[in-house]
This record gives C-alpha cells, structure tokens and sequence, in this order.
C-alpha cells in the first residue's frame, strides 16, 4: 500500500522520527518520556516492517522503551 509514492513502512518510520522529535521539545519530562516511549515503540515496529528486519533499530528502541516505561511507572 503507498500513499503519494511513500510505502506504508516509511510513513511508520516518518511517524516514529517526527514523534521521537516531538518528545524532546517537552519540559515535563515525564510527558518527554510517554511521548517519546510512542516514538520508540513506532520504531520498533518499523524495525520489524523492513525487510530483511533492522535488529539495531530493533534492539535500541525496544531498550529506550523499557527504560521510560520504568521511569514512568516507578512514580
């Protein structure tokens, strides 16, 4: 599926950059760390959308993911 010429796996990772960009323009750093949490999971689901699957966006993401998730729910 394409959407003006842009695969469905580039507008998932468009979606994932521009949210992790998002996520640094927040003061409350918990809400940094929620929205940023969304960038990552994005990614790492675009990871897995790449063929064959990327592992290093993988595996960083999914870690960055688990760190906020701690942080957030350690409150």
């Amino acid at each position: 599926m394409e959407i003006l010429d842009i695969s469905l796996t580039d507008w998932v990772g468009y979606a994932a950059m521009a949210t992790l960009l998002l996520s640094f323009l927040m003061k409350a750093v918990t809400k940094l760390r929620i929205v940023n949490s969304i960038g990552c999971l994005l990614f790492v689901i675009y990871g897995f959308m790449l063929e064959p699957a990327a592992k290093p966006i993988i595996i960083t993401n999914a870690a960055i993911l688990c760190v906020n998730l701690y942080y957030i729910l350690k409150k």
